[in-house]
């Protein structure tokens, strides 16, 4: 499934965009899981540092 979500932003404008995956540690429970979003290119550094 992710492959075709990639596939997919290197069409046309899509070259613009990232797709990221961070890892995030829930605190109520402390297991990790994934959040997945797409980005602009410009913005992905932003996005690790909050």
């Amino acid at each position: 499934m992710a492959k075709k979500a990639v596939a997919s932003l290197q069409k046309g404008a899509g070259k613009g965009h990232a797709k990221v995956i961070k890892m995030v540690k829930s605190e109520k429970t402390g297991a990790y899981t994934f959040a997945e979003e797409i980005v602009p290119n410009d913005d992905v550094k932003g996005y690790f540092k909050k």
